[in-house]
């Protein structure tokens, strides 16, 4: 369930009118309830509670600081991949205490950067990582707790691009190779190897693959104890699927039932880093109609969003619902379209061969399932300046990243110092 419905003919984001964002804050933007994530997380932690786990958000689904902030006063951690995520975690209101940094190609500075800050838990990924690791510890004088994650080899049945846990992936380390990386790992001064961690992919929507995966897990840290290592971390990702058209994804209730069978007699604490699940149906990308163009077979709705706002049509031929802000009549006439931006690339589109109602230009549209890897993957393409993002709460809204300005992004660049005449201007060349 999320809060994006209509009333009285008009799409609503809780309280407040898509239509009214739109017209004072202009489209494209991305809108969030704040009512869907709170629900959201609330259903998963109740669905685990039995655990009694650490759940930290994924931070890489959605890094908006006010949304990350909502989680955090819920009782969220993080689950961070990146100093820059780290930071904003750290500036939203997560302890440090409750945050994992994962990623599987972490720098000497990163790796400094997540020791000073007292982070609760390093995810490594290679042998090379944990000397690493072991360095900088040693050199700050400090002690890392480490979770070594896992290759199980398990098949997600998802995206090839969002499978995390075969052997031909780049995360972890083979299950087959990792007994020995744990017993050369416990030998090295600067780290407490307390944990197993895993995540075997994103947007799951069978729970065989979990079972597998975490039914090896279990196995696994069975072995390590009886080679004398002192297991009590379970990270287990995150990956549950969720609706974007007619899937049919597990429940949190279900998924928790089985984790409790699989890994419940541990004893571990166990962590869990839900992104999508929370965030995904939390938000929408509005959009407003530019032109209609009339195809041999179709019709082309060219709109002022694109792929660098929403990159997962072209990326995973993923699909969204988008709908019109204005509800449409339920005899409506249906006309198949391709609903495209104004990028110069085929791959610009956002829908393709869809039924959609009439429409016209300044008519707007919302993209559903826009809450997570839309504005966190959006890019400056083509120089379209980033788009704003904005939180609902009840009758309430706020613009919590504003729109960029095409000065935004020139700040940034330069011209080489003989490109400019005395008074710093660019010298024209002729000739």
């Amino acid at each position: 369930m999320d809060h994006f419905q209509y009333k009285d003919g008009e799409l609503f984001a809780e309280q407040v009118a898509v239509r009214q964002i739109a017209a004072e804050v202009g489209t494209p933007c991305y809108v969030y309830s704040a009512a869907t994530l709170v629900r959201h997380y609330q259903v998963f932690e109740q669905a685990v509670a039995a655990l009694d786990p650490m759940i930290c958000f994924a931070v890489k689904a959605n890094s908006n600081i006010a949304v990350i902030a909502t989680l955090a006063r819920l009782g969220a951690g993080a689950d961070v991949v990146s100093v820059g995520e780290l930071a904003r975690a750290l500036k939203a209101g997560v302890a440090a205490s409750k945050i994992i940094y994962s990623g599987v190609g972490k720098s000497e500075s990163d790796l400094r950067t997540a020791l000073l800050e007292g982070v609760h838990q390093i995810n490594a990924e290679s042998e090379a990582e944990l000397q690493l690791l072991s360095k900088v510890a040693v050199d700050l004088g400090k002690t890392a707790q480490v979770a070594i994650r896992i290759n199980p080899d398990v098949d997600a049945k998802t995206h090839e691009k969002i499978t995390t846990g075969k052997a031909e992936n780049k995360f972890g380390i083979d299950i087959a190779l990792a007994r020995d990386v744990f017993a050369r790992a416990a030998k090295l001064p600067g780290l407490r190897v307390a944990g197993v961690a895993l995540h075997i992919g994103s947007q799951l929507t069978d729970l065989t693959p979990y079972r597998e995966a975490y039914r090896r897990a279990a196995a696994f840290v069975e072995i390590l104890r009886a080679d004398g290592h002192d297991i009590t971390q379970l990270d287990l990702g995150g990956g549950l699927g969720i609706t974007y058209n007619d899937e049919i994804a597990p429940s949190p209730a279900e998924y928790g039932k089985m984790v409790h069978e699989m890994v419940g007699h541990l004893g571990c604490k166990i962590s869990f880093e839900p992104g999508r699940l929370i965030a995904g149906n939390a938000g929408i990308l509005v959009s407003q109609v530019i032109f209609v163009k009339d195809g041999i077979d179709r019709k082309f709705c060219i709109v002022d969003a694109a792929m660098n706002d929403l990159i997962r049509p072209t990326l995973y031929n993923a699909y969204h619902q988008i709908v019109p802000v204005k509800e449409p009549k339920a005899n409506a006439e249906l006309l198949k379209m391709d609903i495209v931006g104004p990028i110069c690339e085929s791959g610009d589109y956002l829908a393709k061969g869809r039924d959609m109602p009439a429409l016209g230009n300044g008519d707007l549209l919302a993209v559903r399932t826009a809450g997570a890897y839309a504005a966190v993957m959006a890019s400056v393409y083509n120089s379209r300046p980033l788009v704003p993002e904005v939180l609902v709460s009840g009758d309430m809204y706020a613009v919590i990243r504003r729109r960029w300005t095409i000065e935004d992004m020139m700040k940034l660049e330069t011209f080489a110092e003989w490109q400019t005449d005395k008074t710093g201007v660019a010298a024209i060349q002729t000739g």
